[in-house]
């Protein structure tokens, strides 16, 4: 468990953040960590990103900033702030389907720490 940990440190993770709120729990910090790697909420968001939807699209967009917040996964949050703050207003451009893009291959550096490490 530990590796997992430093390597989401060495990535600029608010670790120690994130094992306060899931209470200096290792392994349940894991199995979430696991769980969310494969939220649904990533593929729901790009439904609604190609669709044009902003009011959806807002909704997964901001699931997924409370998920990496918790998770205290800084990159990816930073990388979906930029995704959501346009939507808060209902605004859609088509950048933003660039801006997914950037999240899913952050996210995929995280799959690949999470297989590292048995997840």
């Amino acid at each position: 468990m530990g590796a997992l940990l430093n390597e989401l440190r060495e990535r600029g993770c608010d670790v120690e953040g994130a094992l306060n709120r899931f209470l200096n729990k290792e392994d349940f910090y894991a199995k979430c960590y696991k769980k969310f790697l494969d939220d649904p909420a990533f593929a729901a968001l790009d439904e609604a990103l190609k669709a044009k939807d902003a009011d959806a699209a807002f909704r997964h967009a901001h699931t997924l900033k409370g998920l990496t917040a918790n998770m205290g996964l800084t990159p990816l949050y930073d990388i979906i702030v930029k995704i959501v703050e346009p939507l808060r207003g209902g605004l859609y451009s088509d950048d933003l389907l660039e801006k997914y893009d950037v999240m899913m291959q952050e996210l995929e550096t995280y799959r690949r720490i999470g297989a590292r490490n048995g997840l």
